[in-house]
């Protein structure tokens, strides 16, 4: 199962570090929203439909991180620009902590939202770039995995903080603990270089200009461009219903203590760690694709279990774990599959547009949520959009090509 990683350069381990650590303070800045959600529901009395609008925020300025750092990583260099957007995510997390109302929160989200998105769309391409075609799959999927570390780690701070901490303060903790990602850049900065691929590019055709930001409309690469977003888009939007609401359904629907909603969510965690780990092997045992659609059912299926059939709280926590398990296990070829659709000097732009622009499409989801569950109960809200969200993701997927194997060096250049 690991053996492989003795095959790796030096090189090509030191790029995964650098990532994991990038996925996993990355996912526990943005994780931090959802477990104060409750809080801010009391503290300052916002409305669930407020609460979904800043979860909303946040995704859709992700959006518009991942398109722009996608553009300067083809200009700039993918190092370069994922420290850029470190930095950036972890001291907007970190003001979080000082708002005094939903209107200040909203511009700090926002604003958080920028580098987060953009993390994620420098961190991608470098690894589809550096590490080789037999192990792509795997290594960006394990990668991945970083994402279940740091919101495991969020959980965890949560249960430890609203123990022993008021309230009116632990929420503050959670953000201002987000300051902590911006060590990372040290690490990076020393150990992580760019990829062979961009510098021979680079090196050979003049710098990108602000035209380049739109190269992903370009007729050659526009239908892939259209049906990758709907993929994305759809995962996204059914992923996030469920991390945006999942501890404010414990909490006010299940009845259940701040304790025990860390309890259960850590089950629902390691499900989704277990998932992104099987996916990566799977994304290149049996193809990006198939993996993708064993996800999107198996996904379907628990969703729909979980918040309609009648469950005590004893199975809502037994079955957190396959639920996580299948709703996170898309992700792991997520990164691979869009580095092989598109050629060098477009990759990080047209990649982290598709992601972008898929993770716009969702992030409207979470606040839908938020709407609905005003005239209906939560858990039904979560389960219809969380449904219509993957048959979107399953009607994107099939119209795009399996990838696996393919040699990012032998992708045609744009002409």
């Amino acid at each position: 199962m690991i053996g492989w990683m003795r095959d790796l350069t030096k090189r090509e381990r030191k790029t995964m570090s650098g990532c994991f650590g990038g996925w996993t303070l990355d996912a526990f800045d943005v994780q931090v929203y959802s477990f104060v959600i409750p809080t801010l529901l009391t503290v300052w009395g916002i409305s669930k439909a407020q609460a979904g609008t800043l979860g909303t925020v946040t995704l859709l300025m992700s959006a518009a991180g991942g398109w722009i750092a996608g553009a300067l990583s083809d200009r700039y260099g993918r190092v370069r620009v994922l420290q850029w957007t470190i930095l950036w995510f972890a001291f907007f997390t970190f003001l979080c902590g000082f708002a005094t109302n939903f209107e200040q929160l909203f511009v700090l989200r926002a604003l958080q939202g920028l580098g987060f998105g953009g993390e994620w769309a420098a961190g991608a391409v470098l690894m589809g770039e550096v590490i080789r075609d037999k192990y792509r799959g795997r290594a960006v999927g394990l990668v991945q995995s970083g994402y279940a570390v740091g919101w495991g780690a969020a959980a965890l701070l949560y249960t430890i903080l609203f123990a022993f901490v008021a309230e009116s303060i632990a929420w503050r903790m959670m953000f201002w603990i987000g300051l902590a990602p911006a060590l990372l850049v040290v690490w990076v900065r020393r150990n992580v270089e760019e990829p062979d691929l961009f510098r021979n590019r680079r090196a050979n055709s003049p710098p990108v200009g602000a035209a380049h930001l739109f190269v992903a409309f370009k007729p050659r690469f526009l239908a892939t461009t259209l049906k990758a977003t709907v993929m994305i888009a759809g995962a996204q939007g059914a992923v996030y219903c469920l991390l945006t609401w999942m501890p404010t359904y414990l909490k006010t629907v299940k009845q259940l203590s701040t304790t025990s909603t860390g309890g259960y969510l850590l089950i629902h965690i390691l499900g989704a760690f277990c998932g992104f780990v099987v996916g990566a092997y799977l994304s290149d045992a049996l193809g990006r694709k198939r993996t993708f659609l064993i996800s999107a059912a198996g996904s379907i299926v628990m969703i729909l279990v979980y918040m309609f059939a009648p469950l005590g709280n004893t199975m809502v926590s037994i079955l957190g774990f396959p639920l996580g398990f299948f709703a996170l296990m898309m992700f792991s070829p997520m990164g691979p599959f869009l580095s092989e659709l598109y050629p060098t000097e477009v990759r990080a732009t047209c990649q982290g547009f598709c992601y972008s622009a898929g993770r716009a499409v969702g992030a409207v989801f979470p606040a839908l949520v938020g709407f609905l569950s005003e005239r209906m109960a939560l858990g039904y809200a979560i389960g219809i959009y969380a449904f219509g969200a993957y048959a979107l993701m399953v009607a994107g997927l099939l119209m795009l090509p399996e990838t696996r194997g393919r040699s990012l060096a032998s992708i045609g250049t744009a002409p």
